[in-house]
């Protein structure tokens, strides 16, 4: 039996698998962010042990046996944020997460002081990435700075917890600009441009490789029979990789949690960092994975959902299996900012079109085409790379909606496939990972695709219809600086 723990943003995420790779159970539990100015994103690190701990216990309490048979555990994460330890190993304030936008001078700081980021890191400095965190901690909270003497990413924080060693994975280390891709290995260079060394990192190691052991009075909490092995885990979206297969060239893939994006795995780095592409490493050895990532995907139809005050099953059920035709409304999705191509965190977001006979289905529609207009955007981005998207798997919450892979598959002019599990993928992945990580076997014997249960293929009335429409939704953005 295998364990895989998703630390989101919205919520941990904790699946249980067995030899066979079935999902034998799954717990959630809900996480809360908080905003403390526009703009401004952090989370308690105390939390993410709570839930973490607590589906673990639900599953001791219905699936006793089966937790005590577990051998491995793999754990996956959201990237980027900066969780800043003192010399006991305790969080000096709460995380600054991946959607913050209050670096954006840092960001010029840095680039100005390490000329060769791009080159190294395979992208361009961004609020979002941890470094630039580093730098507005150290002006802003000299004190806290001084006092830092580890610097975790979320997953990371966790393992400390679980197995008491800090360690980390090459794919999420990519997500902190420290990282040498090329090398898979800290830069010194990156490193001292943030007032930081080896000493402040932890030890990197790859997503499939051995770790650690879980602590002994948890796995004794738990019930289970020895100590598990801990694998070094992967990133959320490397994670979802590993979930669904994304193994190799030529299996791109959408994810459409809190942020979105879109992936493609490759055996060399096709970095574009002009065009806000990503570099990340795969959580496998010599592979990379370049992505474009938007900050607001099924989190926009969480916030229509909360506007509307309904939940959003009741929203989108109005809706159908597929659009007619395109929303005479449009949006545009930069609730947090945005990242490609734009590299904005002050842009916000937008509904134009609206008139007296606006109702609620077409506001919906408009917040889906918009997230999918932005994919678009992305896969342009990666074209310039390229890297060319002639179809997609869809993974994260918002891949349960029908109408919304509908309408990615015309925006994007792709066939989208859908999974009986796709909101999983990351913690399925990282379950996965657990299982290489104890057994040694060839990643290509476990990291299969999982059956598709659906494929969305495009029509061309459909399509011709949303590419007329996305040039003039892309004149709507406006940067504010």
């Amino acid at each position: 039996m295998y364990l895989g723990i998703d630390l989101g943003t919205s919520a941990v995420k904790t699946v249980l698998v067995d030899g066979a790779q079935r999902v034998i159970a799954s717990e959630s539990r809900p996480l809360t962010t908080a905003s403390p100015r526009p703009g401004y994103f952090e989370q308690d690190p105390a939390q993410w042990i709570d839930a973490t701990f607590a589906t673990l216990d639900a599953l001791k309490a219905t699936h006793a046996g089966e937790l005590a048979a577990v051998e491995g555990i793999g754990l996956s994460g959201q990237m980027h944020g900066a969780t800043l330890l003192d010399a006991s190993a305790k969080p000096l304030r709460p995380c600054i997460l991946w959607n913050d936008g209050r670096s954006a001078t840092e960001c010029r700081i840095l680039e100005q002081r390490w000329p060769a980021l791009r080159a190294t890191s395979g992208n361009k400095a961004m609020p979002g990435f941890t470094a630039p965190k580093l730098l507005w901690i150290a002006t802003h909270e000299p004190e806290i700075f001084a006092a830092t003497k580890l610097v975790l990413l979320p997953k990371a924080y966790l393992r400390l917890v679980l197995a008491g060693e800090a360690i980390e994975d090459v794919s999420d280390a990519s997500g902190s600009l420290w990282l040498d891709a090329a090398r898979r290995d800290w830069s010194d260079a990156g490193l001292a441009a943030t007032g930081l060394s080896r000493e402040h990192m932890p030890r990197l190691v790859e997503g499939c490789a051995p770790a650690a052991t879980l602590r002994s009075e948890l796995a004794q909490r738990w019930g289970m029979s020895r100590r598990p092995m801990i694998a070094g885990g992967a990133g959320d979206n490397p994670a979802g990789a590993i979930g669904i297969g994304a193994i190799r060239p030529g299996t791109a893939f959408i994810s459409l949690g809190t942020s979105g994006a879109l992936l493609a795995p490759t055996h060399r780095i096709a970095a574009n960092p002009d065009r806000v592409v990503h570099t990340f490493c795969h959580a496998i050895p010599a592979m990379w994975i370049q992505a474009g990532a938007i900050l607001s995907a099924a989190s926009c139809l969480a916030w229509i959902a909360r506007l509307f005050g309904v939940a959003e099953a009741e929203l989108l059920a109005p809706l159908g299996s597929r659009p007619q035709a395109p929303s005479p409304v449009s949006f545009l999705p930069y609730l947090a900012g945005e990242r490609t191509p734009h590299d904005d965190p002050v842009v916000r977001g937008m509904l134009d079109g609206l008139t007296h006979g606006t109702d609620r289905e077409t506001i919906v529609q408009a917040v889906l085409e918009g997230v999918a207009f932005a994919l678009a955007d992305c896969r342009d981005a990666l074209a310039d790379a390229g890297i060319g998207v002639t179809e997609a798997d869809a993974i994260g919450g918002g891949s349960r909606s029908r109408f919304w892979l509908s309408v990615l598959a015309n925006v994007l002019n792709v066939p989208i496939h859908r999974f009986a599990e796709g909101e999983t993928g990351a913690a399925f992945g990282a379950a996965r990972l657990g299982r290489l990580a104890v057994t040694g076997e060839a990643v290509d014997a476990v990291c299969t695709p999982p059956r598709r249960i659906e494929t969305f293929e495009p029509g061309r009335a459909l399509v011709d219809a949303y590419a007329e429409r996305l040039p003039a939704w892309r004149e709507l953005y406006r940067p504010r600086h």
